[in-house]
């Protein structure tokens, strides 16, 4: 079994708000991967005293704990069970019904157990990619926000208007009944080579750059690292902004997370 496992902030002078952890228990018979890519609030009052890093790392720690020690729960009721506890954990002292409230994107692995499974979920805009035995790759998406026209997003209230709503798109916030929104699925062990995580700032190589597809993604992760894919996105996001490419709209650069892990 091999890990690997790589971060980088989009700036010297932010926080990063990704959070990554892989958990490998001492019988060595399964594991977990948990992927978070925390939702950066426009300026101004989001009802929280917290800032995201503060509910990453909440809602992460709680993520891996339950889906380590709670094989008889699914990954919805884990991750369901994790956003009421870190809601809990601030609910006296912020706002919680804040549209903006502290949030993220989700990718949640665990595998092994007595069903010898690999069982995932995805909730927004980060990647799982599976790669099976046979070098062919599956990307699962949740792709609500993509879906969703360009004009609807154009402003902080339009967006607003369809964060965690329905015909919206969904994060992890502090309504525990988000977690039904997610994609999940299982899929037996033998079918499965390699699980790599990825938000949507290491995802950029492929889906805003169209540098390689997924397949060729993990390629990059076995053979140079999850820093090495980051390294390939910085190099692409430099070269736009000395062309002025259109391709950077919103942010330059933005945290990148990448995590391989070969079963």
């Amino acid at each position: 079994m091999r890990m690997d496992l790589a971060t980088s902030p989009g700036s010297p002078e932010r926080p990063n708000e990704d959070w990554a952890s892989v958990a490998l228990p001492a019988s060595g018979q399964g594991g977990t991967l948990v992927v978070l890519d925390g939702v950066t609030p426009p300026e101004g009052d989001y009802g929280c005293e917290h800032p995201v890093p503060w509910f990453t790392a909440r809602l992460g720690g709680a993520l891996v704990e339950l889906s380590a020690s709670r094989p008889d729960m699914s990954l919805a009721g884990i991750l369901s069970a994790a956003i009421r506890r870190t809601a809990d954990a601030h609910r006296g002292s912020c706002d919680l019904s804040h549209v903006r409230t502290p949030q993220a994107t989700v990718v949640v692995v665990r595998w092994g157990g007595p069903a010898d499974e690999v069982e995932h979920l995805v909730l927004s805009d980060s990647v799982l990619l599976i790669e099976s035995p046979d070098g062919g790759v599956r990307a699962v998406l949740d792709d609500r926000l993509d879906r969703l026209p360009r004009e609807a997003l154009r402003t902080h209230a339009s967006a607003d208007a369809l964060r965690n709503a329905e015909g919206g798109f969904f994060t992890a916030a502090a309504d525990p009944s988000v977690a039904a929104r997610a994609v999940t699925g299982r899929t037996p062990r033998a079918g499965v080579r390699v699980v790599a995580a990825l938000t949507d700032g290491a995802s950029r190589w492929v889906d805003m750059f169209g540098a390689g597809d997924w397949t060729e993604a993990v390629g990059v992760l076995r053979k140079e690292g999850a820093q090495g894919l980051i390294d390939r996105v910085r190099e692409r996001e430099s070269a736009a902004a000395r062309e002025r490419a259109e391709a950077i709209r919103w942010k330059l650069h933005d945290d990148a997370t990448a995590v391989f892990a070969e079963l």
